[in-house]
C-alpha cells in the first residue's frame, strides 16, 4: 500500500487558482487540506476548511502547525501571493521545503525586491520609494519623465499608472493614494513606488526552482503593448517568437533575480520589459501564473500533465517525468474590462468558442455585479484559451474571438450629495 500525502493549499475564499490544484491532486492521490483566508471573527464559520488569517502571518502559521501536530502535512502550497508570508512561515516550523521568509516578503514587497535586485546587479530601472504624506508636487519636480508610479504590494498592474509630466504625475499619484487608502483606512502614511518608465516589449516566464537551479516551463509573448498610462494585460502567448539567444538572456535574468531574492524552491513567476539593453525585471513572485491562465500549459508527450501536477509533483517529492511543454502552441486572452458599470449581459460566447483554435471561453464576471476597471479594478471579465500550429495562428485566434463578445454594461449613477 503506497503510503498516504496530505498537502496544505494556503487560498483566499474567492481565489481562481484553488480549483486546478484540487484536480491536480485527486489525480496524484493526494489529500487536500484548505486553509482559507478569514478574519477571526468569522471562522467559526468555515468549518471544512482550516481557516487562517493571512493579515498575521505567525498567528496563521502557528494554527497550521497545531493542525499537523494532528493531521501531518507533507508539504504547504500558497496559491496567491498573499499567502507566501504564511507558508514560509509554517514550512520552516515543520521543517517542509520552501523559501525563507526573508525570500517570501521581497517577492511581495516591491521596495524590498527592487533593492535586492540592484544589490544582485539584476537589471531594474531607478526607483524611488515615497508615501502619500510626502508632497507630491514637490516629489515632481526631482522625478524624471516618464515616470511609473505603483503600490507596492498589490497585483495584476492594480494601481500603476504611467505620468509623462507634473500634471500627469500628481493626477497618478493621488489617484493611487485614493485606491491605497479606500483598502487600507487606517491615517498612517502609505507607501508607494515611484520608477523610471523602461520602454520595450513585455513578456512573462514561468518555471521551477529546485535548490536554487531555475527550470523554464515556458515563455510567453505579450503582443499587446504594455505603454500606459495603465497596464492591462491581455494575451498571453507561447512558445515566445523570440530569437533563441534573447530568450536565453531573459532566463538568466529570471534565474539573476531568483538568486537575488533568496528563492530557492518551488513555482516562480517572472514578468520582464526587453529592449535594446536586454532584458529588465519588471516583477518576480514565488507562485505560478494568476487567474486561470495555467490552463494552456500541457507538459510531457501526452499533453496531459498540468502546470499544477508539476508543482504538487515537486513540493511532496514525487518523480517529475517531463519538464517539456506539449509541442502546440497555446494562448490565453484575459478580457479587459472596458469601462465601470453594473454587468447586465453577454452575448456572443458560443460564436467566440467556435473560433478555429479556440478551446474555451469562460465568463468569470458575475451578472449584476459591478465592474471596475484598472487601475483600481482587480479582475477580469473572463478568459478565453487557444491551441493551433503556430503562436501567430493563436494570437489571432484569440482576437478574432474576443471580436465576437459582447458585454452589456450599465453606467453607474452618480450619487448626488
Amino acid at each position: 500500500m503506497s503510503e498516504s500525502r496530505r498537502v496544505l493549499l494556503l487560498m483566499t475564499a474567492h481565489t481562481y487558482r484553488a480549483q486546478p490544484f484540487i484536480e491536480a491532486a485527486q489525480r496524484l492521490n493526494v489529500e487536500v487540506v484548505k486553509a482559507i483566508d478569514v478574519p477571526d471573527e468569522l471562522a467559526e464559520q468555515w468549518r471544512n476548511a482550516l481557516p487562517v488569517n493571512f493579515n498575521d502571518p505567525e498567528a496563521a502559521a502557528c494554527a497550521i502547525v497545531e493542525y499537523a501536530a494532528q493531521q501531518p502535512i507533507n508539504a504547504i502550497l500558497a496559491v496567491d501571493d498573499s499567502a507566501s508570508l504564511v507558508a514560509a512561515r509554517a514550512s520552516e516550523a515543520l521543517g517542509l521545503s520552501h523559501n525563507s521568509i526573508e525570500a517570501a516578503e521581497a517577492a511581495r514587497n516591491k521596495y524590498i525586491m527592487r533593492t535586492l535586485l540592484r544589490r544582485g546587479h539584476v537589471p531594474v530601472p531607478n526607483f524611488r520609494l515615497c508615501s502619500t504624506a510626502d508632497d507630491v508636487r514637490e516629489v515632481a519636480r526631482q522625478v524624471p519623465f516618464p515616470c511609473v508610479v505603483k503600490p507596492l504590494m498589490l497585483n495584476g498592474s492594480r494601481g500603476v499608472m504611467r505620468a509623462d509630466d507634473v500634471v500627469q504625475f500628481i493626477a497618478a499619484a493621488d489617484r493611487l493614494s485614493r485606491l491605497l487608502c479606500s483598502i487600507e483606512p487606517a491615517p498612517d502614511p502609505k507607501p508607494f513606488l515611484v520608477e523610471d518608465f523602461i520602454p520595450g516589449f513585455e513578456v512573462a516566464l514561468e518555471g521551477l526552482l529546485n535548490h536554487g537551479q531555475l527550470r523554464v516551463l515556458a515563455l510567453f509573448d505579450k503582443p499587446d503593448p504594455l505603454d500606459g498610462p495603465f497596464f492591462e494585460e491581455t494575451i498571453y502567448v507561447t512558445p515566445s517568437r523570440l530569437p533563441v539567444e534573447v530568450q536565453a538572456s531573459i532566463a538568466k535574468c529570471a534565474s539573476d533575480a531568483a538568486r537575488a531574492l533568496g528563492l530557492r524552491e518551488g513555482p516562480m513567476h517572472a514578468e520582464l520589459r526587453v529592449n535594446d539593453q536586454g532584458p529588465w525585471l519588471v516583477e518576480v513572485a514565488g507562485r505560478s501564473i494568476g487567474g486561470l491562465c495555467s490552463e494552456i500549459l500541457r507538459f510531457a508527450h501526452s499533453a496531459e500533465v498540468t502546470l499544477e501536477e508539476m508543482i504538487l509533483r515537486q513540493a511532496l517529492g514525487m518523480e517529475i517525468e517531463a519538464l517539456e511543454r506539449e509541442n502546440q502552441a497555446g494562448g490565453v486572452m484575459m478580457i479587459p474590462i472596458p469601462s465601470a458599470g453594473l454587468l447586465r449581459g453577454v452575448s456572443g460566447v458560443e460564436e467566440a468558442k467556435a473560433v478555429t483554435g479556440i478551446e474555451d471561453v469562460e465568463i468569470t464576471a458575475k451578472l449584476n455585479y459591478p465592474l471596475v476597471p484598472l487601475p483600481e479594478g482587480e479582475s477580469y471579465l473572463g478568459f478565453i484559451f487557444a491551441r493551433g500550429d503556430s503562436s501567430q495562428c493563436v494570437e489571432a485566434a484569440l482576437r478574432e474571438a474576443h471580436a465576437k463578445l459582447h458585454f452589456d454594461i450599465q453606467p453607474l449613477i452618480p450619487l448626488v450629495t
